[in-house]
């Protein structure tokens, strides 16, 4: 959930699923959570170049995440999974079956479980291909609000060198 941000900063596919890879193993050390890494910073990357739904959905599959099942499908016994065999691909399912931003992330919040990283991982993909402006006004409004200063800074310093380039 913390690696949507190499999505953004490489101008090539390879380069950022390496340095996925290289942040993943300093915090989980295995071969799923690094595999996990690899396809959310790959699904944000593809978003955010203009990649379609279906070519993300491609993409994940042949990382080895099956994503032949639907959000209504599982919503009756999704329950929690911290792992990123768990959390992953749902969070992916839910973008690829979003309709906006704000749907997208009602859609991975609605599923319980790890909620939190599902829409972290969820909206990560949804903003890159929805772009920035997709996001409520209010709902980002409120949570830059809650950074300290030197947060704020990093994101803003970080979204003006990388997150220029939005659909």
């Amino acid at each position: 959930m913390r690696v949507a941000a190499v999505g953004w900063a490489f101008d090539k596919l390879q380069p950022a699923q390496i340095e996925a890879a290289a942040t993943a193993k300093v915090t989980h050390n295995h071969e799923e959570g690094i595999r996990g890494a690899v396809a959310t910073a790959t699904a944000v990357w593809l978003a955010r170049n203009a990649a379609t739904k279906d070519t993300i959905q491609k993409h994940m599959e042949r990382l080895g995440y099956d994503m032949d099942f639907s959000i209504p499908g599982i919503k009756p016994s999704y329950g929690f999974d911290e792992t990123c065999m768990g959390t992953v691909p749902v969070a992916i399912k839910c973008f690829l079956e979003s309709t906006d931003y704000e749907d997208c992330i009602r859609m991975a919040v609605s599923l319980g479980g790890d909620a939190d990283t599902l829409a972290c991982i969820a909206g990560a993909v949804a903003e890159a291909f929805y772009g920035a402006d997709s996001i409520p006004y209010e709902v980002k409004e409120r949570a830059l609000a809650t950074l300290p200063a030197d947060l704020l800074g990093v994101y803003n310093r970080f979204t003006e060198r990388f997150c220029n380039n939005q659909r």
